[in-house]
């Protein structure tokens, strides 16, 4: 445990260091609702919940995957030399997420508010708790699944391009359920009729932090 809490500090050490990460992510969340309030504004009435659904979970994809895709991109082969040396795989694989979920989670959360604040929310009868609850099972997710992907992407020389098609078909059905909750939300369903998707969700992040688990030292060995 002591060798993961230092891995994680590290973490937040460099991107306190490199603030341009997530200063882009921010800059990124707030221009493109920017101009979605700007398309939108000049259509009254266009904006359907369905719309606003779809539209905030995109932003909230491309920012995770825009966020995440760094993870093993910006250490040098000498570093992850050392690394090996001193730690297990499984501690670096695990920092990872855990650095790359609460990064996702403070994104999600200002993503969310600045989306609610300029967009607003359609309806009245928002299922507000279900919809977080649903929100922070997506962030998990997204930073569990991209996290393992990053790191096979970065064995390869174009890794920004071979992320983007492997965490394709990781992260669609993640991402269809995502909506479907956050839809039934929404309209303000009963929400019963959202729990195998829960449910599924929840399998999906503990299936994705095993095989990360199991799976990253034999990548690390290579």
């Amino acid at each position: 445990m002591q060798q993961l809490r230092v891995l994680i500090s590290k973490e937040f050490r460099l991107e306190w260091r490199q603030r341009y990460a997530l200063n882009g992510m921010l800059l990124y969340i707030v221009s493109t609702v920017f101009v979605c309030f700007l398309s939108f504004s000049l259509r009254r009435n266009q904006l359907t919940p369905m719309v606003w659904n779809a539209l905030f979970w995109i932003i909230l994809l491309f920012t995770a995957i825009n966020a995440i895709a760094k993870s093993f991109v910006q250490e040098r082969a000498g570093r992850l030399l050392y690394y090996y040396t001193l730690v297990s795989p499984q501690k670096i694989i695990l920092s990872k997420i855990v650095y790359n979920t609460l990064l996702m989670l403070v994104l999600a959360g200002l993503g969310f508010g600045i989306y609610t604040l300029v967009m607003g929310v359609p309806g009245e009868g928002m299922d507000m708790p279900l919809f977080v609850v649903n929100l922070l099972l997506g962030a998990i997710g997204f930073a569990a699944s991209l996290t393992l992907v990053a790191g096979i992407a970065s064995k390869a020389e174009n890794s920004a391009t071979l992320m983007a098609v492997l965490s394709f078909p990781v992260v669609l059905p993640m991402l269809l359920m995502l909506i479907r909750v956050s839809k039934n939300a929404l309209d303000g369903l009963d929400r019963s009729v959202s729990l195998d998707e829960i449910g599924t969700l929840l399998a999906i992040d503990a299936i994705v932090l095993v095989l990360s688990v199991l799976l990253f030292p034999y990548l690390w060995r290579s």
